[in-house]
């Protein structure tokens, strides 16, 4: 099913490749057994995926395989706009869009390609909100990583 699985704080991240595009990147629980490349993308993608996990200025430059909506499209254009180190909450979001938070928070948990789209620096009006369509476990450790991760020397906020 996947073609790579990285180590992480909180998690694994595995990645799926098809066609010379990522597919697929997928939080995976910390007891998830770790997987080496099986192709040369899945090997780019775990090298700058390592990157990320040491710096979170790494950038991403992967082939990748979008697939949605146009609302969804639209919205993780937008998720990719959000500066490291910052948030947005999902009705923010929703009011760019033309659309409701709702609406946003599904796009955000259906976004296949995390990380590379960062739908982490999404939050709820009143905390941290859900992550991949969880609301508790080791999805919300995950994402409680992510924005901690991406603080760095910068003075991290959380809007509101």
């Amino acid at each position: 099913m996947f073609d790579v699985i990285v180590g992480f704080p909180r998690m694994k991240v595995a990645v799926a490749t098809r066609d010379d595009r990522v597919a697929e990147i997928r939080y995976l629980p910390p007891s998830a057994a770790l997987l080496a490349p099986r192709n040369a993308l899945a090997e780019r993608a775990a090298r700058q995926l390592e990157r990320y996990r040491e710096n979170p200025d790494a950038r991403f430059d992967l082939p990748l395989a979008i697939e949605g909506t146009p609302f969804q499209r639209r919205l993780w254009a937008a998720l990719c706009a959000i500066p490291r180190g910052k948030t947005l909450t999902y009705g923010e979001l929703a009011r760019a869009l033309g659309g409701e938070a709702r609406a946003v928070g599904q796009a955000c948990g259906d976004n296949r390609l995390p990380i590379v789209i960062p739908c982490h620096r999404v939050v709820a009006a009143k905390g941290i909100g859900g992550f991949a369509h969880s609301t508790q476990g080791y999805l919300l450790e995950a994402k409680r990583w992510l924005l901690l991760h991406e603080c760095g020397a910068d003075a991290f906020e959380l809007t509101p």
